[in-house]
């Protein structure tokens, strides 16, 4: 059974998950890293002897990019971003670090190896996620769907909602994303939000002020 860890990253308080299988055959931890936010130290810690197969990415903000290229040097495992925030890794006025030099230094990183898209697939650790097109927060943003677990990045928080003011976001299209897609899943998803607790996609569907079904 797959195991899910969260750890709380950098001074924007990032979520972090770790997703964890045992290999049957070698009994050792197979695993995959979303979003490894900024000063990575604990998370380092804890996969120093996981094989991790990837880093997935919900979007490019630095305080959930900001760990990548130490993630991925210590792993050797490739990143997987939608297209559209290909060159944020890049390019620090996109990713935002350059806006916030009182949370941050500019932060770059290499460009990710694999492209994510509405639709997609991806078959790693012995479990497949289902890719979600889900921008607004930012026009990359991507929600990871494995069973009855969505990790949603910014989109969607409990009783929030991520915000549209940063540039490329947009409110009607955040709105959309939850709306049609998110809200279509059933009640008992839970929902791994980038900041704050857990929730599900019926509570939200209840109680969630900002988007109503």
């Amino acid at each position: 059974m797959m195991r899910i860890e969260s750890f709380v990253l950098g001074p924007l308080q990032t979520n972090c998950y770790l997703l964890t299988n045992k290999d049957e055959e070698s009994g050792k931890e197979r695993g995959i890293i979303i979003d490894p936010g900024m000063n990575p130290k604990k998370l380092l810690e804890r996969i120093a002897n996981v094989h991790i197969e990837a880093i997935l990415l919900t979007h490019a903000h630095f305080d959930h990019m900001g760990g990548v290229a130490e993630v991925r040097e210590a792993a050797g495992c490739p990143v997987y971003i939608h297209d559209l925030e290909a060159d944020w890794l890049t390019d620090p006025k996109k990713n935002g670090s350059a806006r916030w030099p009182d949370a941050t230094p500019p932060l770059t990183t290499e460009p990710a190896e694999y492209a994510l898209d509405e639709g997609m697939t991806l078959k790693l650790i012995g479990e497949t996620f289902k890719v979600m097109h889900t921008p607004g927060h930012s026009p990359g943003s991507v929600s990871f769907l494995n069973g009855k677990d969505l990790f949603s990045g910014d989109v969607l928080f409990r009783s929030s909602v991520g915000r549209t003011d940063l540039p490329g976001g947009r409110e009607r299209d955040l709105f959309d994303s939850i709306r049609v897609k998110l809200y279509a899943l059933p009640d008992d998803v839970t929902v791994y939000s980038g900041h704050g607790p857990k929730t599900s996609i019926g509570f939200e569907k209840v109680n969630n002020p900002y988007v109503r079904p």
